[in-house]
């Protein structure tokens, strides 16, 4: 099972001492997923995918009030996802990888292979339903 050395330590039990611990790779990727899992931080990381946005131009495009989106920016920094860059009074944000924007891609195309077989299932249905 991959692990990943984690920040937290726990005591031993037997001296009081501190023992590294291991987070399993499968929960830091449920929360990766999490972090993932609100409409607001996908739609910016869509529109991050395209180009740098300024936060004043990133207003209209995820359609949420200015304080939701400042909280929905600082969650994917906390996440490493996006990072920053001021220029005069304005805020510019970006993609810390290329890699996000190939997840989304990926995301797309498998909710488009699923969207497709209900579609088909739901044209089967409608084909076979009694006369």
């Amino acid at each position: 099972m991959d692990e990943v050395p984690s920040t937290h330590t726990s005591t031993d039990g037997g001296g009081g001492g501190t023992a590294q611990a291991s987070t399993p790779l499968y929960q830091l990727k449920a929360e990766f997923f999490k972090t993932l899992g609100h409409p607001a931080r996908i739609r910016v990381l869509e529109l991050l995918s395209q180009r740098e946005h300024a936060v004043a131009e990133m207003l209209p495009e995820v359609g949420i009030e200015p304080a939701s989106l400042s909280q929905q920016l600082a969650v994917l920094r906390k996440a490493n996802l996006v990072a920053t860059r001021r220029e005069g009074s304005n805020v510019y944000y970006r993609l810390t990888s290329p890699d996000v924007a190939e997840l989304l891609r990926v995301a797309r195309g498998i909710l488009s292979g699923v969207l497709q077989g209900q579609a088909e299932l739901l044209a089967d249905l409608r084909a076979s339903r009694p006369q």
